[in-house]
C-alpha cells in the first residue's frame, strides 16, 4: 500500500506546517478519509487525508496554507472532537517530502478469480469449513515449526530449500500427513482440472504468517514443481497480489524462482492486479497463472479492500501443495524458466 512520504513529526513548538499528523484517527477507528475532510475542513481547504503508516489508525490531514493547520491544530489537539466519535486527537506538525518512486500501489482487489482475468487462476471460497478449520490448525501445532526470518514453516513429503529455492528429490520425507487426506481428496475433484496424472500431490508446505508478514514477489521455481499448485488459506484473510512482466522487460534476474523485494522492472512493462483470500478459500495456481505471474502478499496489519478496511487475525496459517518435478520443466513460458535459460 502506498503513502505520501511525511518527514518526522514535529510538535508544537515546531515551525508551522500545512501537513498534520493525526493520531487515534483513521479508518481502523471507524472514521473514512472523507469524514475526516470535511471535520478538518472547517478550518481551511483540505488538499488531502492520506494514511500516515499501514496502522489505519494514524492519518496526514494536508491542508492548501499553514494558517488552516494552526487553527486545526490549536482547536483539536489532545481535545475529545464530537464530530470525530468523541474521540481524543493527537496531532503534531509534519513536513510533507517528494514521494519516493514507486510503483502505485492503489489497484482495484477482486473477490473473485474470473475478475482478474488471468488464465489458470482459481479461487474456491469455504474449501474446508470452519470445524476442520480448527482441526488443520490443532494438528500442526501439534507438531514441530522450523523458524525463519519472520515465519514458522512445516514441511511434509519433501523439505524446501529457501536457499536455493528448490527440492532435493533425493530426500523424500515420506508420504503426505493422514490429516490432510481429506483436503487432497477434494482437490481431486476440483472441476477445472483436465489432466488427473498432476493430482498426485506429493509437497506440502506449512506457512504460519504473524500480522505483518507477507511473501515477497516470486513464481515457484519451475524445474522444482509440476504444474498445479494449491493454496489453502486458514485462520486470517490477506490481499495477494500478481504481477506479469512484459515481453522485453527488464526485470531482476533473482525473479526467477527467488524474491525480488518488492522490485519493479527497469522499463515499467508490468501488469499488476490483486485477489482477496478469506479464511478457508483455495487458491489454485495453473497454466500461466502458475509459470508467468508472480505472487505476492504485501507486509501489511491491515488491508484495505475497495472501500473496506480489513485488519489481518493474529496470524494466517496456508497449506501449500505441490508436485515435486523429477525432470525439466518444458512449459511454454520460456521468458520465466529456469530450466530453459
Amino acid at each position: 500500500m502506498g503513502f505520501p512520504r511525511f518527514g518526522p513529526a514535529k510538535g508544537v513548538d515546531a515551525e508551522v506546517s500545512p501537513n498534520l499528523f493525526v493520531a487515534n484517527c483513521g479508518p481502523a477507528v471507524g472514521l473514512s478519509h472523507d469524514t475526516i475532510a470535511a471535520v478538518f475542513g472547517t478550518f481551511g481547504e483540505v488538499k488531502g487525508v492520506y494514511a500516515a503508516d499501514e496502522s489505519g489508525a494514524r492519518v496526514v490531514v494536508s491542508f492548501a496554507e499553514p494558517s488552516s493547520a494552526q487553527s486545526a491544530f490549536r482547536a483539536l489537539d489532545g481535545q475529545p472532537c464530537p464530530d470525530l466519535g468523541g474521540r481524543s486527537l493527537h496531532i503534531r506538525y509534519s513536513m510533507l517530502q517528494p514521494p519516493s518512486p514507486k510503483v502505485n500501489d492503489s489497484i482495484p482487489v477482486a473477490l473473485v478469480a474470473s475478475d482478474l482475468n488471468i488464465p489458470g487462476l482459481y479461487l474456491l471460497h469455504d474449501f474446508v469449513s470452519a470445524r476442520e478449520e480448527e482441526e488443520l490448525l490443532a494438528e500442526v501445532d501439534n507438531r514441530p515449526w522450523k523458524s525463519l526470518a519472520k515465519r514458522r514453516v512445516q514441511h511434509y513429503g519433501y523439505e524446501f530449500h529457501y536457499e536455493t529455492r528448490n527440492v532435493d528429490t533425493r530426500q523424500h520425507l515420506g508420504a503426505l500427513p493422514s490429516f490432510v487426506s481429506s483436503v487432497l481428496e477434494r482437490i481431486s475433484l476440483f472441476s477445472d482440472i483436465k489432466d488427473s496424472s498432476s493430482l498426485v500431490l506429493d509437497q506440502l508446505t506449512v506457512n504460519e504468517y504473524p500480522p505483518g508478514v507477507g511473501l515477497s514477489p516470486h513464481i515457484d521455481t519451475h524445474s522444482a514443481f509440476e504444474g498445479f499448485i494449491f493454496s489453502l488459506s486458514l485462520a486470517g484473510p490477506c490481499i495477494m497480489e500478481f504481477r506479469r512482466y512484459s515481453e522485453g522487460a527488464c526485470y531482476p534476474k533473482t525473479a526467477l524462482g527467488t524474491d525480488m523485494n518488492g522490485e519493479s522492472p527497469e522499463n515499467g512493462k508490468l501488469s499488476r492486479k490483486a485477489i482477496y483470500l478469506p479464511p478457508r478459500s483455495m487458491l489454485l495456481l495453473s497454466g500461466e497463472a502458475r509459470y508467468a505471474w508472480h505472487h505476492y502478499i504485501p507486509h501489511h496489519k491491515i488491508d484495505k479492500v475497495n472501500d473496506s478496511i480489513i485488519r489481518r487475525g493474529s496470524r494466517r496459517v496456508s497449506f501449500t501443495f505441490r508436485k515435486v518435478r523429477t525432470s525439466p520443466c518444458q512449459c511454454e513460458f520460456a521468458q520465466y524458466c529456469d530450466s530453459q535459460r
